[in-house]
């Protein structure tokens, strides 16, 4: 019988930097309740993985299956990796506006750095679980994406810098239901310099 994950490998969760811990406005508490979830992406990940190693490629069906049930989670557990992995990457900074590419870049195409952060403060307040700050390479511009999942909805061909995750697991130890505030302190906390190290390693154009 074929299988879907030839020479498929378990990942392990990222460890997070000393800087997570000592957030202005988000607090250790949170962010050792919310780096649990991740790792639970992490293991159902690999979970998954395991099974589809083993599933009945000639069962598969588009109304139930046990294929369709594992591509579907496994696009949610994936999705909840990669998202957070960004998030806890590029927290720990002191906010501010950004200067270097990422700032020219948000200039460019948002007119101002005021201007990008109310756009994408009131796309997360219209999320249901993330909001994303994306280049995307078809159009040769970053955009902010809203996403209501994890595996929700991620635009082909465009690459994450920002990930706001607006899941009320986020905020909800420090903040209760005031999401507004938790994304001020998002924003009071992010690392310019990781962003701007990602935007040159994948060679965003500055124009």
């Amino acid at each position: 019988m074929a299988t879907l994950v030839f020479n498929a490998e378990e990942i392990a969760p990222r460890e997070l930097k000393p800087a997570l811990f000592e957030l202005d406005g988000i607090s250790r508490e949170a962010v050792e309740a919310h780096y649990k979830l991740y790792e639970g992406y992490v293991n159902k990940r690999n979970e998954i993985l395991g099974k589809l190693a083993d599933v009945d490629l000639s069962a598969g069906n588009q109304v139930y299956s046990e294929l369709r049930a594992l591509k579907v989670d496994l696009t949610f557990a994936v999705g909840g990796v990669k998202n957070h992995e960004i998030y806890f990457e590029h927290l720990g900074g002191t906010g501010g506006d950004p200067e270097g590419l990422i700032g020219d870049l948000i200039e460019r195409d948002f007119g101002s750095v005021a201007d990008w952060r109310e756009d994408l403060k009131a796309t997360g307040m219209a999320g249901r679980g993330w909001a994303w700050t994306a280049y995307d390479w078809d159009e040769g511009r970053l955009f902010n994406y809203i996403g209501d999942a994890q595996n929700s909805y991620p635009i082909w061909n465009a690459t994450p810098l920002v990930a706001l995750d607006v899941y009320e697991h986020a905020y909800f130890l420090d903040y209760r239901t005031d999401r507004a505030s938790y994304i001020d302190a998002f924003f009071n906390n992010l690392d310019w310099a990781t962003v701007n190290d990602w935007a040159s390693k994948y060679q965003i154009p500055p124009k």
